[in-house]
């Protein structure tokens, strides 16, 4: 498939998980891909798996300037900006009582102000070319979770973040939308740290009856969501997590 021949895109979080994956994805269908990360060793070992044109650079988005130009440098290599994938995120489970302003405003800064620093300077861009901005928010922003209470407030911002974006640019030529993934077996994960003394009954009501996806079941979606064989979808943010959500 080439659906994304002679198109530019960015993605956070790409050395690892749902980034790497999707970032492969649309490599392989003809995109250039932008590829950040802070994990600058990750970016290269994903970039030699690639089968298609990957650029990588070390990015923090949790900085404005440094959103801002890895943006202008995704533009000045690619020479256009089609998609913007916010992907990078945090997470962990932590008694609400104990979380600690570090930890609050680190959560909150790679999962909320990297998504808006990174639209705010890609969407001038974005703009020339009928972009697209896809969000990778999670079903904890649609539901309560026990143990994740900063988590669920930054993936519930991320769904606004999506919907209110969707409705400033509705006359415009940007598409905004956002996924939703339930458990997806990436090392964000497998390395996710749960207090030792937790009711495990509250717990186990978001594992999911039909197991973790896997980060290439995001990819395909995404890959879907910024073609233009979606252009119709527009301020939706997609459930993918096994019915998790569903009643």
């Amino acid at each position: 498939m080439t659906r994304y021949e002679g198109r530019v895109a960015i993605i956070t979080g790409a050395a690892s998980g749902i980034g790497r994956a999707t970032t492969l994805r649309l490599a392989s269908e003809g995109a250039t891909v932008i590829a950040l990360d802070l994990d600058a060793a990750g970016l290269e070992g994903m970039r030699g798996e690639a089968t298609g044109n990957v650029i990588t650079r070390a990015c923090d988005v949790t900085k404005a300037d440094e959103c801002r130009a890895a943006i202008d440098f995704a533009v000045t290599e690619g020479g256009r900006l089609d998609v913007l994938g916010n992907i990078a995120g945090i997470a962990r489970g932590e008694h609400f009582a104990e979380v600690t302003e570090a930890a609050y405003r680190q959560m909150m800064a790679v999962n909320v102000d990297g998504y808006f620093f990174m639209a705010q300077a890609a969407i001038p861009h974005l703009l020339e070319n009928n972009g697209v901005i896809v969000n990778v928010a999670s079903n904890a922003g649609l539901i309560g979770q026990a143990y994740t209470v900063v988590y669920c407030m930054t993936k519930g911002a991320v769904v606004q973040l999506t919907k209110a974006l969707a409705m400033e640019y509705l006359k415009q030529p940007l598409r905004v939308v956002g996924i939703a993934p339930g458990g997806v077996d990436t090392g964000l994960l497998r390395n996710y740290q749960m207090p030792a003394d937790v009711d495990f009954d509250l717990v186990m009501r978001y594992t999911g009856a039909r197991g973790m996806a896997k980060p290439d079941d995001m990819a395909n979606l995404f890959a879907f969501l910024a073609s233009d064989e979606a252009r119709n979808i527009h301020g939706t943010v997609v459930s993918s997590d096994g019915g998790m959500t569903a009643g």
